[in-house]
């Protein structure tokens, strides 16, 4: 019996198989490849650091956190003071001093203003993100902003203030949102139970850092992103507009209420994606 015909035909289905096996290696190379391109092959992925607002606190960012740790990525959220901007920046900045390695700094309403000071002197800081938050220029408060252009409902009617005792033995003034303001002014697109929820944690900040101006801004050395909070009523959408354009910012919007990192996180972890790729 001649068996060589059978021999010849069991090696070529074994090249075919090897050939088989080779190109799916490859294409599974290229989808990984995909996935990882904008990041740096031969460097650790940056730490995000996660900067909350007034009637924020960090676990605001809870969905955000879960998201970019799914995909890797270092993340801090530190507690914003919200005492002043000049030392809730140096605090912000004294985090940053502890972190090596490349960081995007990325902050909500209020701790853009921080953000916009603490990056100033950290080289490793190679990208800001601002989330519907404030970006002031040097010598702009978030009282002068937030009155540039009509739409927003902080106010008399949806604040509460309560006296707190500063160490020089002086009254400050903190600022607390009511129930109705944080529901309407603040997180509208928010479920009821979510907002009691937030009622009842928010963080408040004083009157002092609501009026203090801010110092020379980092968006004019370092490259930003802006997510513009389209249904915003505590800061105009126009008036986050202006700060994007200005600071020339990669824009983009979301049909958000002021807290999208809540509301819309999946967008909101697309634009600090978008950051972090560009970080080289």
């Amino acid at each position: 019996m001649n068996i060589a015909p059978t021999r010849r035909i069991g090696r070529r289905v074994l090249v075919a198989v090897a050939v088989l096996i080779t190109t799916a290696l490859g294409f599974a190379a290229l989808a990984t490849g995909s996935a990882s391109a904008g990041h740096r092959p031969d460097g650790p992925k940056p730490t995000i650091v996660l900067v909350h607002g007034g009637w924020d606190n960090s676990s605001g960012w809870n969905d955000v956190i879960t998201k970019l740790q799914k995909r890797g990525y270092p993340v801090i959220a530190p507690a914003n003071p919200l005492r002043s901007l000049s030392s809730d920046a140096a605090y912000v900045s004294s985090v940053l001093d502890t972190i090596t390695g490349p960081i995007v700094l990325v902050g909500h309403s209020y701790g853009g203003a921080v953000i916009t000071n603490a990056a100033l002197g950290h080289d490793n800081v190679e990208a800001l993100v601002y989330i519907a938050a404030f970006a002031p220029d040097a010598g702009e408060s978030l009282l002068q902003l937030v009155t540039m252009n009509p739409g927003s409902e902080i106010g008399p009617s949806t604040l509460i203030t309560r006296p707190y005792p500063l160490p020089d033995g002086t009254q400050g003034t903190d600022l607390y949102l009511t129930r109705e303001g944080l529901g309407t002014a603040f997180a509208a697109d928010v479920k009821p139970k979510t907002q009691d929820q937030m009622f009842a944690t928010q963080r408040p900040f004083s009157e002092e850092a609501f009026a203090s101006p801010s110092g020379e801004p980092a968006w004019k050395t370092i490259p930003s992103w802006y997510l513009v909070a389209s249904n915003d009523r505590a800061i105009p959408p126009a008036t986050q507009r202006f700060m994007a354009q200005r600071a020339g910012a990669h824009t983009s919007e979301v049909d958000s209420s002021h807290v999208p990192q809540i509301s819309h996180p999946a967008e909101t972890v697309d634009v600090i994606l978008e950051a972090a790729d560009s970080v080289s």
